[in-house]
């Protein structure tokens, strides 16, 4: 939060008042400073020269000298008043609120308090897209999956979960993608099995997602789905603390064919766009969240009649263009979302002071 400024020479210096282009929400700072080392310079590799024990010295005492004074700006909820998206401020965060949990507001409009993450191998389960740090939840998620993935493994409906997005480490807006998964109780998970392997990391960011649907045809994919995808969405659908399951209209119109007797279960199956690579579950607001807000209970019965219909029906004529709503800021959301996003925030005190003063340096010819 300084001036902008170029500081000392290309490979010899530091940036004041910087910006970013976005590039796919890849923003994080923090994410930048701790690839540093493995980055190249100018185009040509780091010397051994620039790794050097004092390079490392003159690099943090740097960091500390741009990043003190953070702890002489105004108390965190003025930010409320700047206009700042409010997806800036939470994507940035990596580490969760050191609070009691709680999910705060509403799905699209809130944030989480203490969340918690999954492990990203479990038993039954493996976690996809790490870099996004998205796999937080409010502990009632976490256990969810969990529980999930171990029951439908040991049923043999499923060999083990692919684990999507849950939250940011204290929800809120997320740079991209989903306007919801803001309070920790959201969860999408994939509708492709997990392998007989540990996947590497480079395969969790570039393996895709195999879609379940036919658009031609307006109909399941029968090369992909099988009636173990119609036990695994019965099952997570079939715990107490479900609010709802998303899935495409055409999943929904096929899980409606092959139900069975028992329909009970798919009045919390909704129909929604997209949603054919993942399904979305979204947990009721557990006890001890005050300030959470359910969503409103679906409408009752199957949900398999004209609610579905619809979303088959030709859309509507209109020549009116909606106008792109301005993103959320601090001020949008619950006050109790300022004292998350501070909680564990930067203070000068957390670094140590620098004990000599930088080498002056030498010019290059």
């Amino acid at each position: 939060p300084l001036k902008a400024r170029a500081v000392g020479s290309y490979a010899r210096g530091c940036l004041a008042g910087g910006t970013n282009i976005e590039i796919d929400g890849f923003e994080n700072a923090q994410f930048l400073v701790r690839s540093y080392p493995k980055r190249k310079n100018c185009g040509e590799p780091m010397t051994g020269q620039t790794r050097t024990k004092g390079f490392r010295k003159n690099l943090l005492a740097i960091m500390v000298a741009a990043i003190a004074p953070l702890s002489a700006l105004a108390p965190l909820p003025a930010l409320a008043q700047d206009g700042t998206p409010a997806k800036r401020l939470f994507g940035f965060k990596s580490t969760p609120a050191p609070l009691k949990a709680r999910a705060v507001g509403s799905y699209a409009r809130g944030c989480l308090a203490g969340g918690t993450n999954i492990e990203i191998d479990g038993p039954a389960w493996q976690v996809m897209r790490l870099s996004r740090n998205r796999n937080w939840g409010h502990p009632s998620l976490i256990r969810y999956v969990e529980r999930l993935a171990k029951d439908a493994r040991r049923a043999g409906d499923w060999n083990g979960l692919l684990v999507g997005d849950l939250s940011q480490p204290r929800g809120g807006p997320m740079l991209t993608g989903h306007a919801s998964h803001q309070i920790g109780l959201d969860a999408d998970i994939w509708l492709n099995e997990m392998p007989n392997r540990r996947l590497s990391r480079k395969e969790r960011e570039q393996r895709s997602a195999v879609s379940t649907v036919n658009f031609n045809k307006k109909e399941v994919n029968r090369k992909v789905w099988t009636d173990k995808h119609v036990r695994l969405i019965k099952r997570a659908a079939s715990y107490g603390d479900v609010a709802r399951i998303f899935v495409n209209p055409i999943i929904k119109k096929e899980l409606c064919r092959v139900a069975g007797e028992d329909r009970s279960w798919l009045r919390k199956v909704r129909p929604w766009a997209g949603h054919h690579f993942h399904m979305h579950v979204r947990l009721k607001c557990p006890r001890g969240s005050s300030g959470c807000k359910n969503q409103a209970r679906p409408a009752s019965g199957d949900g398999c009649g004209a609610d579905l219909a619809r979303w088959f029906a030709p859309p509507p004529k209109t020549t009116k263009t909606r106008k792109p709503r301005p993103p959320l800021t601090l001020a949008s959301l619950p006050n109790y979302c300022a004292t998350v996003l501070g909680e564990g925030s930067i203070k000068r005190s957390s670094f140590p002071p620098a004990k000599t003063p930088l080498p002056p340096v030498k010019p290059r010819g």
